[in-house]
C-alpha cells in the first residue's frame, strides 16, 4: 500500500518574519563588532602589524562552537524546543561581552572579550540557519534565507552607523575624554547594541513554535517522494534525544557566568584595571570548560565527537563544492573587515593618529560605509530569489560575487570619503547573496536530522580561509605589501572573483533545469 507523507505547509510572510527577526539582533551586535574592533586594538595600544591574528578569535571560536552547537541542538529536544535554547544562551552571553569589550583596559583584555563574544554569537548564529532548514519547504527555503538576509541588513545598518548617529546627530562625544580611551559615542553604541541583541532573540523564541522531531521525519520522507527519491526508514528515537541527555558542562556555565559578572562589577569601581585579566581569564577558563562538555556530548552508546568526525567523513558532495567557493568568499571577507578603517584613515584622512580628530571621523565613516553596504544589502535580498527564479540560485551568486570583487579591488583608486559609498553598494549586492545562496542550495542536500551539524560544518568552510587570512594577511601587509594596507583589499578582491568562477562547478540538487 502506499503511504502518503506530509510535507512541510507554506509559512505567511510574517511567520517567516518572527523566526528571522533574531537576525536582526545578531547582526546588529556582529557589525559593531567588525566596523570597530580593530579601532578598540589599534586605540588601546596594539600594533596594527598584529591586529590580524588578534582576529583569529573570531574564526577558531567559529571553527569550535559552530559544529558542536549545531550536532547538540540536532539531538536537542525539550520545553523550549530544538534550536531555540541556543538562541537563548546565545544571546545572553554575547550581550554581556558587548557591553564590556569598550571597557577594556588593555588590549590584551579586549581580545579575551572577543573570543567571548564571538563563542556566543556562534551559539546563537549556527542554529538560526538551521532553523530555516526545519521550518521551510525547498519552494520557500530561498526566501527564508532572503529574509535573513534582510535582518542581517537592517540591524548591520543600524549598528555601522550607530558610533557617527550618536556623534553628529546626539552630540556624544566621538573624542575620548581626558584620561580615557575609547569616546563615549563607541562605548554608548555597545550597550544599545547589548539591548538590541537580546531583545530580537527573544523576539524569535517567543513568536515560533518548532516542528517535533516526528513531524520533521514525516515532512523529509514527503520532500523525498517528491523528489522522486527514495527513503530509509528511520525511527524517531534516531532524530533527536531529550533535553536531560544533553551533557552540558554545568562548571563551566558557572564559572563563565562568575567572570562575566565579575567584570561587570570591576568596570564600575575604582579598582586597579589589571584585574581585568583575572576576570578575563576566569570566564574564558569558563568558556574552554563549556566546549569540552559539548565534544563530550553525544546520544546514547555515541561519541559526540566521533559523530562530528563522521559526518564530515561522509558530507553531502554539494557541501564539498561549495567548500571552494566559501573559502575564497570569507578570506575576501576578513580582508575588508580586518583592513577598511586602517586603509581609508591612513590614504584619504592621511592619518594613523588614534587620538587624532581625523582619524576618528574617519573610523566614524568607515562605519558608515559598513552601513551602506549592509543596508544594500537588505535592499536587495528579496530581489535575489527573483533573479534565482528567472535564472539559477548558480547564476546569481556568481554575478553578485564578481561585482562584490571589482567593487572591493576599486576601493584602491578612489581618493574622497563620498566616492567610497559606490563599491560599498557592490560590496553590499554580493553580502546579500553571500549570507541566502549557499545556504539555499546546501540545504537541499542535507537530511534533516543533521541539519544542525551540517551546517556547523559548513561554516569550517567560512573560518578556515579566515583563520589563514590571519595567519599571513599581517606579514603580507608587512613584507610584500610595505605597510599598504590598501593592497590587502585588492587582493581581497581577486580572491571574491576566484569564489565566483568556483561557483560554475557546484551542484544544486534543487534545480531541475
Amino acid at each position: 500500500m502506499n503511504v502518503i507523507y506530509r510535507r512541510k505547509p507554506r509559512l505567511s510572510r510574517w511567520q517567516i518574519w518572527n523566526m528571522s527577526f533574531g537576525f536582526l539582533g545578531i547582526q546588529f551586535g556582529f557589525a559593531l563588532q567588525n566596523g570597530n574592533v580593530s579601532r578598540i586594538f589599534q586605540t588601546l595600544g596594539a600594533e596594527i602589524d598584529n591586529i590580524p591574528i588578534l582576529w583569529i578569535a573570531a574564526p577558531v571560536t567559529g571553527l569550535l562552537v559552530q559544529p558542536i552547537v549545531g550536532h547538540m541542538s540536532d539531538r536537542t529536544w525539550g520545553r523550549l524546543g530544538r534550536r531555540r535554547p541556543y538562541f537563548l544562551t546565545g544571546a545572553i552571553l554575547a550581550s554581556l561581552a558587548l557591553a564590556i569589550i569598550t571597557n577594556s583596559p588593555t588590549w590584551i583584555f579586549a581580545t579575551v572579550m572577543l573570543w567571548i563574544m564571538d563563542a556566543s554569537i556562534n551559539i546563537s548564529m549556527e542554529p538560526f540557519r538551521a532553523f530555516v532548514g526545519d521550518m521551510l519547504s525547498s519552494e520557500q527555503r530561498t526566501s527564508g534565507f532572503a529574509m535573513q538576509s534582510f535582518f542581517i541588513g537592517v540591524g548591520a545598518v543600524i549598528g555601522s552607523f550607530l558610533p557617527w548617529i550618536l556623534a553628529n546627530w546626539f552630540n556624544v562625544p566621538e573624542v575620548p575624554a581626558e584620561g580615557k580611551l575609547i569616546p563615549f559615542n563607541l562605548k554608548l553604541s555597545f550597550y544599545i547594541g547589548s539591548a538590541v541583541m537580546l531583545f530580537a532573540v527573544l523576539w524569535t523564541i517567543i513568536r515560533t513554535k518548532e516542528y517535533s522531531p516526528a513531524e520533521l521525519e514525516e515532512f523529509e520522507k514527503g520532500e523525498k517522494i517528491a523528489r522522486g527519491e527514495l527513503l530509509a526508514e528511520k525511527t524517531v528515537s534516531e532524530q533527536a534525544v531529550t533535553g536531560r541527555d544533553v551533557n552540558f558542562y554545568r562548571p563551566g556555565i558557572i564559572w563563565l557566568a562568575v567572570g562575566l559578572v565579575l567584570t561587570i562589577i570591576l568596570s564600575q569601581v575604582n579598582l586597579e584595571k589589571e584585574l581585568y585579566v583575572v576576570t578575563g581569564g576566569i570566564s574564558f577558563f569558563g568558556l574552554l570548560q563549556v566546549i569540552a562538555g559539548f565534544l563530550k556530548a553525544g546520544g546514547k552508546g555515541s561519541n559526540g565527537l566521533n559523530s562530528i568526525l563522521t559526518d564530515l567523513k561522509h558530507m553531502p558532495a554539494t557541501m564539498g563544492q561549495l567548500a571552494v567557493v566559501q573559502f575564497f568568499t570569507w578570506f575576501a571577507l576578513f580582508s575588508l573587515w580586518i583592513y577598511t578603517t586602517s586603509a581609508v584613515t591612513s590614504k584619504i584622512y592621511g592619518t594613523s593618529d588614534t587620538a587624532s580628530l581625523a582619524y576618528n571621523e574617519g573610523a566614524n565613516w568607515v562605519g558608515v560605509l559598513f552601513g551602506v553596504y549592509n543596508g544594500f544589502s537588505a535592499l536587495v535580498a528579496f530581489l535575489l530569489p527573483v533573479l534565482a527564479k528567472r535564472t539559477s540560485r548558480k547564476i546569481t551568486h556568481m554575478i553578485c560575487l564578481l561585482v562584490g570583487g571589482v567593487s572591493l579591488m576599486s576601493i584602491s583608486l578612489i581618493n574622497s570619503p563620498g566616492m567610497l559609498i559606490i563599491p560599498m553598494l557592490g560590496i553590499g549586492l554580493a553580502w546579500a547573496s553571500i549570507l541566502s545562496m549557499p545556504y539555499a542550495i546546501l540545504t537541499g542536500s542535507l537530511p534533516h536530522n543533521k541539519m544542525g551539524i551540517y551546517m556547523g560544518i559548513f561554516n569550517f568552510f567560512i573560518v578556515i580561509p579566515q583563520i589563514l587570512a590571519a595567519s599571513i594577511l599581517g606579514s603580507m601587509v608587512k613584507h610584500l605589501f610595505s605597510g599598504s594596507t590598501m593592497l590587502a583589499l585588492v587582493t581581497g578582491g581577486v580572491s571574491m572573483i576566484i569564489a565566483a568562477l568556483a561557483v560554475n562547478f557546484v551542484r544544486d540538487v534543487d534545480d531541475r533545469r
